[in-house]
């Protein structure tokens, strides 16, 4: 047997031996809501191209959220990511009663990670058992497909509606129904197209009914409320199977959004409901090759799956394409991409999805001259990346927010993460042509902006760090830290590309000042005398960036900083990198203990989404998610990237867990395990 046969022989049994596992242990793939009247966060489902968010109401979509298509909230406003027309508006009516919340009982909803896929089942006034499903389609990205099963308890006649949502921040729009003859299949469109409030996008959505069977019934179009519907009766014991099939399109991504809306429901009624949602099947189990097991925990295994599936959903390889902090659940900070991106997000990306991982650096590499225009705009040399960024790469902060104006740390986190990515990788060609150039800009940035002292050290005056509570300071720690680290992955990278690196660069990098106070605890910056923070700054020079690896040194400014955390309004990420920390230390009570903090106050109920701060509910965070995941691969796992590669430092699991597994990892897709 060749070596490529033997290595698909391999991938196929390592599959089955995944699915096999994943049947057996379906509760750790599932997360699951049985109470109606209890608190309910939704569990967004996401293609990396849209997101949709279900409700806990029957067949309710709350809204449709477009991956980085842009137009601004109002005049003067910036950028902020659009809702979709929405095009799964599906209601029932049995016996001319219109089914909601307030008709119905055993009702359960259960998201499916492993198949990707979000079920909800009720029973309505007695008359009819129903099974509802939605899924974001992996292989038709700009669709989704809803499916209901209709069992009938006794004699009864329903009647389903389906309507297009248009969200009212659109400036114009048309509905219209659409019968069209697809090579001898006749199919019944409801087509949307709008215009959106600034006029600079077109957006457009499409949808028709699919049937079980041959049959393919005719809807009727109610001019008046501009809804497809059916209706027909069902003797006791009967069932009607049938989906709905809707896609979103914009002017972003296709010139013609209209016909390509129309296009992808042709096609999707032309492959069929099974072939589509096999492929679709298909492609997540692929995605869960790279997986984290548990063993001895299981809220714990369900809760960092869960995580994992939300980032999974919110990219693509080969998009070019970056996550948002709420991904595709919401328009939370205007769907812009900051550095939660390449600091909390992309690490877990990189060592378990390396492609994805480059198309969330692929967005930075695409957006290298707004990069350089910003940084010439400032007075600065080579490229300045904004701190929110929209699909132009130009700055977006809202200009009340300091932010905008004063966090650069950004700039190092791109080049830090570009690093990482050619140490996973090894790829030497990308490297050349992409990497190092970008590098390159990043290094002259940090000459440029730092400031010679009379001692001959160096300075960073004015910036916001990693702690947003503090503008416009001097030597703050995560800067200083960030920027001599880029400084000296700009210069290694121009050694294996064989490049002339400037002197100036390793000269900054040494000389960028790191302060402390008189007990040796290291400092924020210049002026910070143990005020409140938002988030750890100074505990990140100890994990991610390795800058300070005395163990006592990290345990000094652990003491210090861990409790002056904004204990309401700080994210949860600041526990997560603790919990890395004293995992790698040994303190397994410690890690636990910082592990909990890190999502105990921001999960939701019932699925256990995660909220941005204990005080908020805007979930999904997916920044928190990938905090999280860093605990367990970074802390208890013990992963860590360098340039020699992913190798696995000494760490420690809580005293309950077994055993952690984690599969798939980098590009030879190796298994690490760590075991009490």
């Amino acid at each position: 047997m060749n070596l490529r046969w033997l290595g698909i022989a391999l991938s196929c049994i390592f599959s089955w031996n995944i699915m096999k596992a994943s049947v057996e242990n379906d509760a750790l793939w599932q997360v699951r809501a049985t109470d109606l009247h209890a608190p309910y966060a939704s569990a967004p489902m996401a293609s990396g191209c849209i997101g949709i968010l279900p409700d806990k109401e029957p067949f309710r979509i709350g809204q449709v959220v477009l991956n980085h298509v842009f137009d601004a909230a109002a005049p003067g406003v910036v950028s902020r990511v659009m809702k979709g027309i929405n095009p799964f508006g599906i209601q029932m009516k049995i016996d001319g009663m219109i089914i909601d919340t307030t008709c119905i009982k055993a009702w359960e909803q259960t998201v499916d990670m492993r198949q990707a896929v979000h079920r909800t089942t009720f029973e309505a006034g007695r008359k009819v058992q129903v099974v509802s499903e939605l899924r974001a389609l992996r292989n038709l990205p700009y669709a989704g497909l809803v499916s209901v099963q209709v069992k009938a308890l006794t004699d009864v006649v329903l009647e389903i509606r389906n309507g297009m949502n248009v969200p009212d921040d659109y400036a114009a729009d048309t509905v219209r129904y659409h019968e069209l003859d697809a090579d001898g299949t006749r199919l019944y469109l409801l087509e949307a197209e709008a215009v959106s409030a600034r006029k600079y996008r077109q957006v457009a959505a499409a949808s028709t009914f699919m049937f079980d069977g041959a049959e393919q019934w005719k809807p009727s179009f109610d001019k008046a409320t501009g809804e497809l519907f059916f209706m027909l009766s069902l003797k006791k014991g009967e069932t009607l199977s049938f989906s709905l099939v809707g896609s979103i399109c914009s002017s972003r991504d296709f010139t013609d959004p209209y016909n390509e809306a129309e296009r992808q429901v042709v096609y999707a009624v032309h492959e069929g409901k099974t072939q589509l949602i096999q492929a679709h099947e298909r492609l997540w189990n692929t995605l869960w090759q790279s997986d984290i097991r548990i063993e001895g925990d299981d809220d714990a295994q369900r809760l960092v799956r869960f995580a994992l599936f939300n980032l999974y959903a919110s990219c693509r390889a080969g998009s070019r394409l970056s996550i948002p902090p709420m991904g595709l659940s919401s328009q939370g900070y205007n769907g812009h991409i900051f550095w939660d991106t390449e600091l909390w997000m992309y690490p877990p990306m990189l060592l378990l999805q390396p492609d994805m991982a480059r198309s969330m650096l692929d967005y930075r590499v695409d957006r290298k001259e707004p990069a350089r225009r910003k940084a010439m705009a400032y007075g600065y040399k080579g490229a300045m990346y904004p701190w929110e960024s929209d699909d132009t790469g130009e700055e977006a902060t809202p200009t009340f927010a300091l932010t905008g104006a004063f966090e650069h740390h950004i700039t190092a986190d791109v080049g830090i993460a570009c690093w990482n990515y050619y140490c996973v990788t090894r790829d030497s060609v990308w490297l050349k042509r992409e990497g190092f150039p970008l590098l390159k800009e990043i290094a002259e940035f940090w000459v440029s902006r730092s400031v010679c002292n009379a001692d001959g050290s160096y300075s960073i005056v004015g910036v916001t760090g990693a702690d947003e509570y503090a503008n416009g300071v001097t030597d703050n720690a995560f800067t200083n830290a960030s920027a001599s680290l880029v400084l000296d992955y700009a210069s290694r990278a121009g050694w294996v590309c064989g490049e002339q690196v400037p002197s100036v660069w390793g000269k900054v990098s040494r000389g960028l000042r790191i302060l402390q106070f008189e007990d040796g605890v290291t400092r924020e910056h210049a002026t910070y005398q143990g005020e409140t923070i938002k988030q750890a700054d100074v505990n990140l020079l100890a994990y991610p960036l390795g800058k300070i690896t005395d163990v006592r040194q990290q345990q000094k400014d652990l003491a210090y900083y861990a409790e002056r955390i904004d204990q309401r309004d700080g994210p949860m990420m600041s526990y997560a990198v603790f919990c890395v920390q004293y995992a790698r230390m040994g303190n397994a009570a410690k890690a636990y203990e910082m592990f909990c903090r890190c999502y105990q106050p921001n999960w939701r109920p019932p699925f256990g989404v995660l909220s941005e701060t204990s005080s908020s509910n805007n979930p999904y965070f997916m920044t928190g998610a990938g905090g999280l995941l860093q605990a367990v691969l970074n802390g208890f796992c013990g992963l860590q990237v360098t340039e020699e590669g992913i190798i696995q430092l000494p760490s420690v699991l809580p005293l309950h867990w077994k055993k952690v597994t984690v599969t798939g990892v980098g590009v030879e897709k190796k298994v690490y395990v760590r075991e009490q």
